[in-house]
């Protein structure tokens, strides 16, 4: 039973299959990557509790975009296989500037390995994978660059020391967060 090829598998190629269980893996790593953030802000020492919230939010985010994808992988018929999660390369972080540009790095990344996954499904003419990958996928990617290189502008003008502690209270204030709750909810 467990070598049978699932009963619901229709136009789903091999390369298809392999494609979302690398993005899977790639969505699990930024997640790690953000929480790994997210703790950092969050020390004592540190105490950015604003960004640390945000971290968190993101990491979350990029979680339940793997859940999505294991989602759609299983309701195609194809077979999740899951990978070791890397280690994120970093664990300290000397601004909070130097964290929203990885941030941004990784985001971009993550955005080319979606728009790849896309032109597979064109090329394997899954039209499935194309439309799911375009709903629930890459606008949130691109709003998510704009986000974080917004911030990174904001980091350079307000500088280290202050202007991290000014960035973390003004631009992450609790009734946005509140704003932002309620809002999902009504949609």
């Amino acid at each position: 039973m467990p070598n049978e090829q699932s009963s619901s598998r229709q136009n789903y190629s091999a390369e298809v299959e392999a494609a979302v269980n690398k993005q899977i893996n790639i969505e699990f790593y930024a997640s790690y990557v953000y929480l790994s953030m997210a703790t950092y802000f969050s020390r004592s020492e540190v105490c950015l509790p604003h960004i640390s919230k945000w971290m968190r939010k993101q990491s979350d985010e990029e979680r339940e975009h793997a859940l999505m994808l294991i989602q759609f992988q299983t309701l195609r018929g194809g077979r999740v296989q899951f990978e070791s999660i890397n280690k994120p390369e970093r664990e300290e972080w000397e601004s909070a500037l130097e964290a929203f540009k990885a941030a941004l790095i990784l985001e971009k990344q993550t955005n080319e390995a979606l728009l790849a996954l896309h032109a597979i499904g064109e090329k394997q003419k899954d039209p499935h994978l194309c439309g799911f990958i375009e709903e629930k996928f890459l606008r949130e990617q691109v709003k998510s660059i704009d986000e974080v290189s917004r911030y990174v502008t904001i980091l350079t003008r307000a500088g280290t020391g202050l202007g991290e502690y000014i960035f973390d209270t003004k631009n992450f204030k609790p009734s946005e967060v509140l704003k932002e709750a309620i809002s999902e909810l009504s949609h």
